[in-house]
């Protein structure tokens, strides 16, 4: 018994220290891209992630400017409504279409050390560092 009431409290602990997901902390920011885990990024071009008030996003995303609506619910941060330009960019099509998915698979979120991790569940899908 006493194992188990250790146990619960060790796990009650451990879950208390997660972070917690703040919208004060991604306002009126700004972001560039520095990896997408399997893609080696492109060099004549950036992709940028802004948010702005009401966690409004947009940012350039290699050859389009694109837009849409971040959210915060239940300690989870999504990315809704993405809207882009439509220019083709040959050399930079394969990594504009990885980033937008990926944007789009986006369920959870950590800062540390003024880099952005967008992640799915433990994946990391993209890392960002803050720019302003």
């Amino acid at each position: 018994m006493k194992h188990l009431i250790f146990c619960g409290m060790l796990l009650l602990l451990l879950s208390s220290c997660k972070e917690k997901l703040d919208p004060a902390s991604f306002t009126n920011t700004k972001w560039e891209l520095t990896s997408l885990p399997g893609l080696t990024l492109p060099t004549t071009a950036k992709a940028t992630l802004n948010f702005a008030d009401s966690l409004k996003i947009s940012g350039k995303s290699f050859c389009n400017n694109y837009g849409g609506q971040g959210e915060i619910a239940d300690n989870k941060i999504t990315v809704k409504n993405v809207f882009g330009t439509k220019m083709f960019c040959q050399e930079t099509d394969a990594a504009e279409r990885a980033y937008l998915h990926a944007l789009n698979q986006v369920n959870g979120a950590k800062i540390t050390d003024n880099k952005l991790h967008l992640l799915n569940g433990d994946k990391t899908l993209l890392v960002f560092n803050k720019t302003n």
